[in-house]
């Protein structure tokens, strides 16, 4: 009897899912969050006037590495060959704050979801380690899946 739960097997233990009989398809995921932070913070940033430097360049990097270890930080996760993973930033001085953007693209058996919430959570903290010097109460929020494409359930796009 079938749990229904792919990573469930029918004795309840958890299982890795198996994708062996899984075609490869080109795979993109989207994921966007908000980096909350007070009007006075977000302008350091803009100048490159925080004590620790570079902040978006430093996070875009962190992102990406992140992408790359997402198998090593979700358990159940298969490791992938990521063909393509970027980190963009977009300024809002109305929020204010920093609105992050992570793709991860691959030709596999299986999505790259995670690591696309893996590079923009990661990214995310990564601004936040940066700016903590000036100001300790500043907010991650909404770190959502925005699109995917490829595999059996097809395309997805968020409201």
């Amino acid at each position: 009897m079938s749990t229904g739960f792919s990573h469930m097997s029918d004795d309840g233990s958890i299982t890795m899912v198996d994708v062996s009989d899984k075609n490869d398809t080109k795979r993109i995921a989207i994921v966007r969050g908000r980096v909350e932070m007070a009007a006075s913070t977000l302008d350091l940033l803009k100048k490159e006037a925080l004590p620790k430097g570079d902040v978006l360049t430093t996070a875009k990097v962190a992102g990406i590495q992140a992408a790359k270890r997402t198998w090593e930080l979700i358990p159940l996760c298969h490791p992938l060959f990521l063909s393509y993973v970027d980190v963009r930033f977009t300024i809002d001085d109305t929020l204010p704050g920093v609105i992050v953007e992570a793709e991860a693209r691959t030709t596999a058996q299986t999505g790259v979801e995670m690591e696309a919430l893996v590079a923009a959570q990661v990214a995310a903290m990564t601004i936040y380690d940066m700016c903590k010097a000036v100001q300790k109460d500043i907010v991650l929020r909404d770190c959502r899946l925005v699109f995917k494409s490829g595999g059996k359930s097809g395309e997805f796009r968020a409201d």
